[in-house]
């Protein structure tokens, strides 16, 4: 296991646990990324929230865009979850947009289960 960003890491998944502790399971998506967003202002750490990237193909910049839910630390993707749990459809998404932003580390946070999975990716 890499030791990448791990201080960044450990405050991130620390935060997400807090929002899962007190929302509990079973809201939507929108309403963990409406917490988290909070708590990242109060802990005064930098994010980007539905941060949009961009691909280009051959030269032209294609009409869809993707967008993570949050750039962390200027360079950790943060994807929010509420699942039954974490698929290999959300792990691909997550490496998509690692990819996208030149981002070595990305983490998923699910918050549907009694306790908050998490999952950490590393480029």
């Amino acid at each position: 296991m890499s030791f990448y960003k791990q201080d960044e890491n450990y405050k991130i998944i620390g935060i997400c646990m807090e929002v899962h502790r007190i929302l509990g399971s079973g809201l939507l998506e929108i309403v963990y990324k409406d917490a988290l967003e909070l708590e990242f202002k109060e802990n005064n750490i930098p994010f980007e929230r539905e941060k949009e990237f961009t691909i280009e193909y051959k030269g032209v910049v294609l009409p869809h865009k993707f967008y993570a839910d949050f750039v962390v630390y200027d360079e950790i993707i943060l994807e929010i979850k509420s699942s039954k749990e974490i698929a290999n459809e959300h792990i691909a998404q997550t490496l998509n947009y690692m990819k996208l932003a030149d981002s070595q580390l990305g983490i998923i946070a699910n918050f549907q289960g009694k306790s908050l999975q998490h999952k950490r990716l590393v480029l």
